[in-house]
């Protein structure tokens, strides 16, 4: 019957329309095909006619996710013949308009996003006059939503002014219309466009208000798409293992969903956060996958994907010394496809990896010329595009034999790096942002080096070194989102303790906890700027600070060790040979140190992993410590390491037995905790957690020291009480079970009565707390990123403002930890200076006792 079969293709429409709007493309085709196929049966009418337009430029677009432009192409003008076939102007006029609408989202995901605002906008022309004849709700939907697919490509050819005029007008139409879906589409969009200007914070808050609305209405489709330009964001940060993490959370959906591009753009992504670590193989592996399957789509972000590998493959050649001329040639192919394509700021990256490469074959002249057709960076060009020109600039001036020249490209990149710290918040994404000046820092570092001048590569070292503890923090705005998730994850993670003793399963309660901290993390990122920068320390005023004391600070540079001393009113470079056997012993000692730890060992045991402490502690000793002692004499240390080295509680040392030392990330921040106003008040909190063999008698020997201490212990330890008690104290001492969370280090944590207290509610005390003395396993522990950026839980408190920490960076059982401390307290009351009183209670058995003090001592 004609008539059945017109009202069948109009039921299979449908249920394609709503598998396309899921993203279930090929289901989409089937249903959309058989629709036309019933279409067909249909007596020839107006109304088969629109029905059969509609579903052919529906088609097409999905078509163009699984078969490529050329195929869809075709259909969308066949969809077009249909429509000018039909009697009512007005009709016609709308279904053209629609099908430009989805062509310009085709074109747009084939990476042709200046084509597509052409199509988006034939669309919102005709509805703007539309609307103003006849504001009827439906067109007003389709209007919103071309505004914001066309807002999606202006910010991809970064267009940002129009694009944001575009998504405001969207976002307003949402508003005014309760258009509920729309307005998540047009923040994701708005959170594109201020990623590609290089506003990051902003944008990490406009896809968090859109990724909240996606979660909350099950859009895992949508929300998919949205964590591929979250992980981008990350990326231009320096956070590959978030954004790694994000990743890994869409692939699933996309996959499942049967997704086409987007998997191709998640192993570019992959790619990326892979070069960004400098895992060269794995990169150019997973680019090279990618560029396959958006070349079989016919996709043009193909470019995107060959440019990661080629930049891989650039890095592996000037390394390895194998630098041909096809690859300079691919790099100039590229780079004008890219141009064709009109991605302005990727062409340019490919031109000056070909400069790069010709300057390592010694061809300055061809080098040159090339870095002239690269101007100076846009508004919108992104950060990592920023670094690498400085980059080849140095390296070009230094290959012409200007290391001043050089050394001017590298202080002006790290100074363009430090303004885009200085808006961003957050401890984690602070720190990350080392990663994009780790080249300019290297080769400024070894020029230093290789001019022997130890002033210059002091200045250096606090240039380019642990920035995170140059600011000095805000005040934290009340942030109830942040502290409720905080709080949920504190709760699973005692629920989580709570089933795994009770012999319960607890995989479901793990997923909650890791998607809990991540979104905890993230809302602590944009939440507000992290602090305000302080000035790298000059040297004169570290000399002042020091006195009698002595500094030495830790280097690293091709493969070579060094320590800039400063002592006696003198700044010294002594070359301490190869890196690796100091790394690696520091590294054994780590963990000899941790298996001595259990209080009660079996005497053999001991006798030989002691053995094995002791022998790396004399080489320790023998590589870093003796070659110093002309100059450091027996004087009291400030310690600042590198790497590995930031483990070593340098008591066990035997040069340095008995001896005051501090540990600082940097000179820059040992001289802010030196100079730091002291408290106002002597007030003194002592807390107790749960589980402690012997945390009674260590309370208790406390209480004889300071009578007037806060005492904190059984149900009143819980987080909530704690931190009210820190916020303004002078002397707080945690005897608690602690753990260090390598991956995750702001949710590095003491166990409270309540669950754990975590790094990342430490930063912003508004009074933090001067000197904290953690009688806890591991919390001296940090992760680096590069640029000897330490972050952990003692971290997070010297960067919040805490003066002193004394802290393990290993295990320690309770009976020894609880003898050191009293011994510490005894000191301290008799008024000895914290890295004084440590140094003493250290001397009665370092091994056993392998804390540091951290900050100004």
């Amino acid at each position: 019957m004609p008539a059945r079969a017109l009202e069948r293709a109009r039921e299979l429409h449908l249920r394609g329309w709503a598998e396309q709007t899921r993203f279930r493309f090929p289901s989409a085709i089937r249903l959309l095909k058989r629709a036309l196929v019933h279409a067909d049966r249909a007596d020839d009418s107006p109304d088969r006619t629109e029905l059969r337009a509609r579903t052919l430029y529906m088609l097409g677009l999905c078509i163009g996710e699984t078969s490529g432009m050329d195929v869809a192409v075709e259909v969308f003008d066949a969809a077009r013949s249909e429509i000018d076939r039909l009697p009512d102007p007005k009709l016609r006029a709308q279904l053209h308009g629609s099908a430009d609408n989805n062509q310009g989202l085709m074109v747009m995901r084939m990476g042709q996003p200046d084509q597509a605002v052409e199509w988006f906008g034939r669309y919102i022309a005709f509805a703007e006059q539309e609307i103003g004849r006849d504001p009827d709700r439906g067109l007003v939907e389709r209007f919103a939503s071309s505004l914001v697919n066309r807002g999606f490509a202006y910010a991809a050819v970064r267009k940002r002014e129009l694009a944001i005029a575009d998504l405001e007008k969207a976002i307003a139409l949402a508003r005014e219309h309760d258009l509920q879906p729309h307005y998540p589409f047009a923040m994701h969009a708005l959170g594109n466009v201020y990623k590609q200007s290089g506003a990051l914070a902003e944008a990490l808050r406009r896809y968090e208000v859109a990724e909240r609305i996606f979660r909350g209405d099950d859009q895992h489709g949508y929300l998919a798409r949205l964590q591929l330009d979250q992980a981008e964001a990350m990326l231009m940060i320096g956070l590959s293992d978030e954004a790694g993490k994000h990743l890994d959370e869409a692939l699933p959906v996309m996959r499942k969903e049967k997704f086409g591009q987007e998997i191709a753009e998640v192993e570019m992504f992959r790619a990326s956060a892979a070069l960004l670590d400098d895992q060269l193989d794995l990169a150019r592996r997973m680019a090279k996958r990618s560029e396959r399957k958006l070349i079989r789509r016919g996709s043009t972000w193909w470019m995107m994907a060959g440019l990661i590998e080629l930049w891989a493959h650039g890095r592996h050649a000037m390394r390895t010394k194998r630098i041909s001329n096809a690859l300079v040639q691919k790099a100039l192919t590229l780079s004008a496809e890219l141009a064709a394509n009109h991605l302005v700021d990727e062409s340019r990256l490919a031109l000056l990896l070909a400069a790069r490469l010709e300057i390592r074959r010694g061809r300055l002249a061809d080098a040159e010329e090339l870095l002239k057709k690269v101007p100076g960076p846009r508004t919108v060009t992104p950060l990592d595009h920023r670094m690498q020109r400085r980059l080849v600039l140095a390296e070009l001036a230094l290959a012409k034999g200007s290391r001043r020249a050089a050394l001017t490209h590298a202080r002006q990149a790290l100074d363009e790096l430090g303004r885009v710290r200085d808006q961003l918040g957050g401890l984690e994404l602070v720190s990350a942002t080392a990663v994009h000046g780790r080249e300019l820092s290297e080769l400024a570092i070894k020029l230093a080096l290789e001019d022997a001048d130890a002033r210059r590569l002091f200045a250096w070292l606090e240039r380019t070194r642990a920035q995170t503890y140059r600011y000095e923090p805000l005040e934290a705005t009340d942030n109830n989102e942040v502290a409720e998730r905080i709080t949920e994850v504190r709760n699973l993670s005692w629920a989580i303790l709570r089933h795994g003793l009770s012999g319960q399963p607890t995989a479901e309660l793990r997923g909650k906890l890791v998607k809990a901290q991540r979104e905890a993390n993230r809302l602590g990122w944009h939440s507000q700027r992290w602090g305000k920068p302080r000035p790298v320390a000059g040297i004169a005023e570290v000399i002042a600070e020091l006195g009698q004391r002595a500094l030495v600070s830790y280097v690293v540079s091709g493969g070579e060790m060094a320590a800039v001393v400063v002592a006696g009113g003198r700044v010294s470079l002594v070359r301490l040979g190869a890196a690796a056997e100091a790394l690696e012993s520091a590294q054994k000692l780590h963990f000899d140190l941790n298996a001595l730890a259990p209080d009660h060992l079996p005497p053999p045991l001991v006798q030989v992993i002691g053995a094995s402490a002791h022998k790396q502690a004399d080489r320790l000793d023998a590589l870093l410590i003796k070659p110093l002692t002309h100059l450091i004499g027996d004087r009291e240390l400030v310690m600042v390491p590198t790497g590995e080295l930031y483990a070593v509680p340098w008591g066990v040392l035997p040069s340095l037995h008995g001896r005051p030392v501090a540990t600082a990330p940097s000179a820059t921040a040992w001289l802010a905790a030196a100079q730091a106003g002291k408290p106002k008040t002597d007030r003194v909190l002592v807390v107790q957690g749960p589980g402690l063999l012997f945390g009674h008698g260590e309370v208790d020997k406390l209480a004889t020291y300071h009578a007037n201490a806060t005492m904190l212990s059984g149900d009143t330890a819980t987080a909530a009480e704690v931190m009210a008690h820190l916020d303004g104290a002078d002397l707080v001492h945690v005897a608690a079970h602690g753990e260090h969370e390598t991956e995750n280090a702001l949710f590095s944590r003491l166990e409270l009565f309540d669950g754990p207290l975590f790094a990342h509610e430490l930063g912003r005390l508004r009074n933090p707390p001067a000197h904290v003395v953690l009688a806890a396993c591991e919390l001296a522990l940090n992760r680096i990123r590069p640029g000897d950026e330490a972050l952990g839980f003692a971290g997070a408190m010297l960067a919040g403002g805490t003066r002193t920490v004394v802290a393990a960076a290993s295990k320690v059982g309770d009976e020894a930890s609880a003898a050191a401390m009293a011994d510490y307290h005894r000191a301290l009351v008799a008024g000895a200076a914290p890295a004084v009183a440590l140094a003493e209670a250290m001397a009665k058995d370092p091994f056993r006792r392998p804390f540091l003090c951290l900050g100004s001592g």
